[in-house]
């Protein structure tokens, strides 16, 4: 009973948001901290994860949602800009910054929702 709630594509699909939230965090701390460094690119979540996990999602499949996984790539839509090679802009990493903190919080709530249904159940108290 329990694995069901854990099961539902939408909880899945929130998780998996949560992950690549967490790793595009880490890929904005790396590039942040390599500001200066020359040659160094930009590093992001893949694009294309986005677009695979939709297709998931249409599919309803709790294994198709389950086994996709984010990963850090290289950002082909970022050009250099600086003589030393490096395309990290501050500004931008802020910005990103930003909107993945907003992300990550409405992803957390979404998932929190699922373990407060489980409280309900076994507690028969919202909180």
């Amino acid at each position: 009973m329990v694995e069901g709630l854990f099961n539902q594509p939408n909880y899945l699909a929130a998780k998996k948001m949560l992950d690549a939230a967490v790793l595009r965090h880490e890929g904005i701390a790396a590039n942040l901290a390599n500001l200066e460094t020359p040659n160094y690119k930009r590093v992001d979540v893949g694009s294309s994860f986005m677009s695979e996990l939709q297709q998931a999602m249409a599919t309803k499949d709790p294994t198709h949602i389950g086994s996709l996984q984010p990963e850090l790539n290289v950002d082909p839509t970022i050009m250099t800009t600086k003589p030393d090679g490096n395309n990290v802009q501050l500004e931008h990493e802020l910005t990103e910054m930003n909107k993945n903190f907003l992300a990550h919080a409405l992803e957390t709530h979404l998932v929190t929702g699922n373990l407060l249904k489980l409280r309900l159940a076994i507690t028969g108290r919202p909180a």
